[in-house]
């Protein structure tokens, strides 16, 4: 499964670490993911959903159910 958050769409952003020599090396930021199991009472059942801290943030302030609906509207495969 890809490291991409259903909800904001973040993924891995692609820099250098710098030395303090300077060098340069490239490396791979990686977005904050966790696997989330959230009860959705519109739907009566559970939905598990890879999720950032920022997702999760949207969640509470939203609500799952608002959340979901977004999501099919614009093609997620929730």
């Amino acid at each position: 499964m890809a490291k991409v958050c259903a909800i904001t769409g973040k993924k891995p952003m692609y820099g250098n670490t710098v030395s303090h020599a300077n060098n340069r090396s490239k490396r791979r930021f990686e977005p904050n993911l966790h696997t989330k199991r959230i009860w959705s009472p519109g739907e009566n059942r559970f939905v598990t959903l890879k999720v950032s801290s920022r997702g999760l943030r949207t969640i509470n302030k939203a609500g799952i159910d608002k959340v979901l609906a977004d999501l099919r509207k614009k093609g997620g495969n929730q």
